[in-house]
């Protein structure tokens, strides 16, 4: 049996860690699901998912030259899901604001005034970092324990 990317197979859970599952496909082919492949939704920890011995099925992501094998269990899933039909959402229709000549003045004297109060606090703030770590340096002058 050649093992294909694409492919779908059946394996046997073989061994858990905290990244991912080892799987068991057969003929001393083993392959990892990661834990990023084993399920549509967020998995904090993998044994509330799979236990060893579980039978899944999985599909072949990558076959590396080594004989690494990277296999997904979401992606077998995402194939059904596919089917169903799809609901669509639209948006409500928003209205752009009107701009005017002296709101567009209003926003550069804002942004003139907000980048000017930015560039004060960066430098109080840089002031004191330096203040606060030119002892800490070691050298001539550092603190000695």
């Amino acid at each position: 049996m050649s093992i294909e990317v694409g492919a779908k197979l059946s394996g046997k859970v073989s061994g858990i860690t905290n990244f991912g599952a080892f799987i068991d496909l057969g003929e001393g082919k083993t392959g990892l699901v990661h834990i990023s492949e084993v399920s549509n939704n967020y998995v904090k920890d993998i044994h509330d998912v799979l236990t060893v011995g579980d039978e899944v099925i999985v599909k072949v992501m990558s076959v590396g030259d080594d004989g690494k094998v990277g296999l997904s269990i979401r992606r077998t899933q995402e194939n059904e899901t596919t089917n169903r039909p799809k609901r669509e959402f639209q948006r409500p229709a928003r209205q752009a604001p009107k701009k005017t000549a002296p709101q567009v003045m209003d926003k550069k004297q804002d942004f003139d005034t907000l980048m000017s109060s930015f560039l004060k606090d960066s430098d109080d703030r840089l002031t004191s970092l330096k203040r606060n770590t030119e002892g800490k340096r070691g050298g001539r002058g550092g603190r000695r324990n």
